[in-house]
């Protein structure tokens, strides 16, 4: 479907929607510029309906979900937004601070949801065989993406010793230089993506390593240089984007990955536990 059908639909479509129906389409076409940026329970505020009905309204428009209804809405815009005009177009004034924790949680649940219905079993499984095969693997994620990859190489290099997150954008060149088809970049890429990921992700890809990309939609300029894609929904009502999804296929990675070198992990964390205790890192 392309971004233009997405207003054609609703108008052939117009007269078989039920009211509630139509207070979603009469909002969306009103508010054209703001509406492909609102999470599903803000729409569903703004325009008078459940959220459910949102939902539900996004199949009725044939697309897979809200998340590919609201990312054709975004493309028919043909223009990037920056941080600041998204804050002012989901914030109202009368939105109360105290109701940030309840709305965004509820956000988040609603993104695991997206991001499992979405998730592609044999990719992931593939993905966890790239990792276990590796000879090296470096991870590529900038500005507020760099959390997520820390967490992957902490754990990573932990039990496989052969991980490492290239922090300093300038020297990426120097750490890619000698990589092979028996290496793995991971990059982590979510709406706004960096240039500086963009680009080390295909030199990878020309360089002829393996490459795992993980990233918020198939429209991110990533995705073409993906071996293997896995998707996380990361948008909740504010000009950052949520972590919690990419976060846990992430943790579901190293899981997959300890698991499946089970033998060699267990004997790799009873050596650390040595170690720890004689450099004394817990409190008891």
């Amino acid at each position: 479907m392309l971004e233009s059908d997405v207003y054609n639909r609703i108008m052939e479509l117009q007269d078989q929607m039920s009211k509630s129906q139509k207070k979603i389409a009469n909002y969306l076409i009103n508010h054209s510029e703001t509406a492909p940026f609102l999470t599903a329970s803000k729409l569903a505020k703004n325009a008078g309906v459940g959220e459910a009905t949102v939902i539900r309204f996004a199949v009725f428009l044939d697309f897979n979900g809200y998340p590919d209804m609201q990312r054709h809405l975004q493309e028919a815009l043909q223009r990037k937004w920056t941080s600041a005009e998204v804050f002012a177009h989901t914030t109202d004034e009368e939105d109360q601070p105290e109701n940030a924790v309840t709305e965004i949680l509820a956000d988040d649940m609603q993104n695991l949801k997206e991001t499992l219905q979405q998730m592609d079993s044999k990719v992931f499984e593939a993905a966890v065989n790239d990792i276990i095969k590796a000879k090296r693997i470096y991870i590529i994620a900038y500005r507020s993406a760099v959390s997520i990859g820390s967490f992957l190489e902490f754990y990573l290099d932990l039990v496989l010793q052969n991980t490492e997150l290239l922090r300093e954008a300038d020297g990426v060149s120097e750490h890619l230089l000698d990589i092979t088809s028996d290496d793995l970049v991971i990059g982590f890429g979510f709406s706004r993506y960096t240039k500086r990921t963009v680009e080390v992700m295909k030199y990878a890809k020309q360089r002829g390593a393996k490459t795992l990309v993980l990233t918020d939609h198939l429209m991110s300029p990533l995705v073409p240089y993906g071996d293997r894609k896995l998707l996380a929904a990361t948008e909740i009502n504010s000009f950052i984007d949520s972590f919690s999804a990419p976060l846990s296929i992430v943790s579901a990675l190293i899981t997959a990955v300890t698991r499946s070198e089970h033998k060699k992990v267990e004997a790799r964390l009873q050596e650390l536990e040595g170690l720890w205790e004689t450099f004394d890192v817990f409190h008891d």
